[in-house]
């Protein structure tokens, strides 16, 4: 046909200036490439050896294989120590890995306009929508003008709600020897107290699973939102292939989540119809007044957007990193307590002065072994063990390059960053030759500064910080005035591992009350004794603990701390041991 004849000549031109084109553009990059790497002295980083240099596949079933054992963080310190602290693989594109201070300050401050967040968008984005933590430029600066307000320091400074719910948390732990999941515990304490700090209204987990009165809407959103947390992890973990897998229910779950979120959108919208009559009302006018004054998170929200979708995507970013955070480091504080008496008896001696009565915000500060025993749980457990970022353009960083690890890395538009803190945060040569072991005291000699990172740092840094400190602070300080830890004389340190996968490794820390003739119940004849540190001696068993505890009723009774691995928030990323997505980006 004459069409025929005529259409040939164009595809073949065409086709030549495609090629012409992509051959320019592809010297052009490259030419551009040299000269950023000249100028700076740049060195390739050690390479990660692949059998699969360009889907990166090993890799993902190596991720698989150490995820499964719950090896995955221990796994990647081994690498660390194999390759450097700054080492490139490839998985589709160029991927560097480190946990060189120098290079993660680069990342998230010196060239913070250099990196953003890309592919975590694509996989959080379904669920969390476009808030604080999966968004970059002016849309993520909005966010944190939004959000920042609710954190000033008069908000954070009242603790009232902290002591209700630490007394509703003690009442849960059960007698008669039975058991109950204390981490599970924590994430119920710290929804308890996320809604109410956020929104003027608890959802009462704890309360309702004293009386029994379990809602089943919060127990569908509970389900919904862990299930859609796991396929975010598995996204994450697939990369470019997550368009493979294909997963009805994880609309669903989210569905059910955003429609319980919208419930608080609702109050939000209301709060903004009736802004004006609440100015006209005098503060401490009356009960109504006051409970009116909670609502000023929404209020906020509300009075700087009318949209709708906007303030339940901030919403469900704020629930995350309330719930997930705080829980996780509360649940790995009292697992590190639970193994080091000595420690507990001294942060005792600190808050003796209370008299059981729970710590004022002024009291909290100054409570400096408090102080060193949350930052060293963060530091030997940060919630959010790795995190990743993506190059918006070719740029460098300072270190990692070069047989020596000391020069400048070129880091090509497109490349993955990932920064690993868990591994960072156990370096001896920053930490010293203990670093791997939990010691609060270290924190009386050093002021890390780009060395410990556990709310991320530079502009992004977690504006929920000192919330989430103060919380941690006020219900340690309330269980530690309230329940006292006591070695036993016939043994008594039994640790015993609680595991669940919850897209990754969800760990919890478990009690049981138990009367004082009943607690030779816990050794066997499985267990040795061992030295304690300072001479004393513990019957222990493998995997575990237990201690002693005549708490505040007369009877003597015993608590028993069960184990687990080690909580991470739900924030993490590929790599972590408990993902479920940031945070703490957490990290907004």
């Amino acid at each position: 046909m004459a069409f025929d004849k005529v259409d040939h000549p164009v595809i073949t031109i065409a086709t030549v200036i495609l090629v012409l084109w992509y051959t320019t553009t592809y010297l052009q990059r490259k030419w551009t490439h040299r000269r950023i790497i000249k100028a700076n002295n740049c060195q390739p980083p050690p390479s990660y050896p692949q059998k699969d240099p360009i889907f990166g596949l090993d890799i993902l079933f190596e991720q698989i294989k150490y995820s499964k054992k719950h090896k995955i963080l221990e796994r990647a310190i081994e690498r660390f120590k194999l390759y450097g602290n700054t080492f490139t693989q490839r998985r589709f594109t160029p991927f560097i890995i480190t946990c060189e201070p120098e290079n993660i300050k680069t990342v998230l401050s010196l060239r913070f306009k250099d990196y953003g967040l890309a592919g975590r968008i694509d996989a959080m984005g379904p669920l969390l929508g476009h808030g604080i933590f999966t968004t970059d430029g002016e849309h993520w600066a909005q966010s944190r003008a939004m959000v920042r307000p609710n954190f000033a320091k008069e908000q954070v400074a009242h603790l009232d709600i902290f002591e209700e719910l630490v007394n509703e948390l003690i009442s849960l732990i059960p007698t008669e020897g039975r058991t109950v999941d204390l981490q599970e515990l924590f994430f119920e304490l710290t929804i308890d107290s996320a809604t109410e700090f956020l929104f003027g209204h608890s959802v009462h987990s704890l309360q309702k699973r004293r009386t029994g009165a379990r809602d089943s809407t919060e127990q569908d959103f509970a389900s919904a939102f862990n299930y859609a947390q796991k396929a975010i992890v598995a996204d994450l973990r697939l990369g470019r292939l997550k368009y493979l897998r294909r997963d009805r229910k994880v609309g669903e779950c989210i569905r059910t989540c955003h429609e319980l979120v919208e419930q608080f959108v609702d109050s939000a919208m209301r709060v903004r119809e009736q802004s004006s009559e609440q100015k006209a009302l005098p503060v401490g006018d009356s009960h109504d007044a006051k409970e009116k004054q909670k609502y000023l998170f929404l209020h906020g929200l509300a009075q700087q957007t009318g949209d709708r979708r906007r303030i339940r995507d901030e919403l469900i970013n704020i629930l995350l990193a309330g719930r997930d955070t705080t829980a996780s480091l509360l649940s790995n504080l009292f697992f590190m307590l639970a193994k080091n008496p000595r420690i507990w008896n001294k942060l005792r001696e600190e808050i003796a002065f209370l008299e059981g009565r729970a710590p004022s915000y002024e009291q909290l500060r100054n409570l400096t072994y408090v102080r060193y025993c949350l930052n060293e749980s963060l530091r030997l457990h940060p919630v959010v063990p790795a995190n990743l970022r993506f190059a918006n353009t070719d740029t460098v960083l300072p270190r990692g390059g070069g047989p020596d690890g000391k020069s400048p890395v070129f880091v090509p538009k497109g490349c993955t960053v990932a920064y690993n803190v868990y591994a960072l945060h156990r370096r001896e040569d920053i930490f010293g030759p203990d670093a791997n072991e939990f010691r609060p005291e270290r924190w009386a000699e050093i002021r890390p500064g780009w060395e410990y990172l556990p709310f991320n740092g530079g502009p992004r840094i977690c504006v929920g910080q000192q919330y989430a400190l103060t919380e941690a602070g006020a219900v340690g300080g309330g269980l530690c005035t309230d329940t006292l830890f006591e070695e036993w004389d016939e043994g008594g340190i039994e640790l015993v591992r609680v595991c669940y996968m919850d897209g990754g490794i969800e760990d919890s820390v478990a009690a049981s009350v138990t009367s004082e003739g009943e607690s030779g119940a816990s050794w066997s004849r499985d267990s040795a004794r061992v030295p304690d540190s300072d001479g004393r001696q513990f019957h222990v068993r493998q995997d575990s603990v237990a201690w002693k505890c005549p708490t505040c009723a007369a009877a003597q009774k015993s608590l028993n701390l069960m184990q687990p691995p080690i909580a991470y928030s739900s924030l993490g990323l590929p790599g972590d041991v408990h993902y479920a997505t940031e945070g703490s980006s957490q990290d907004p």
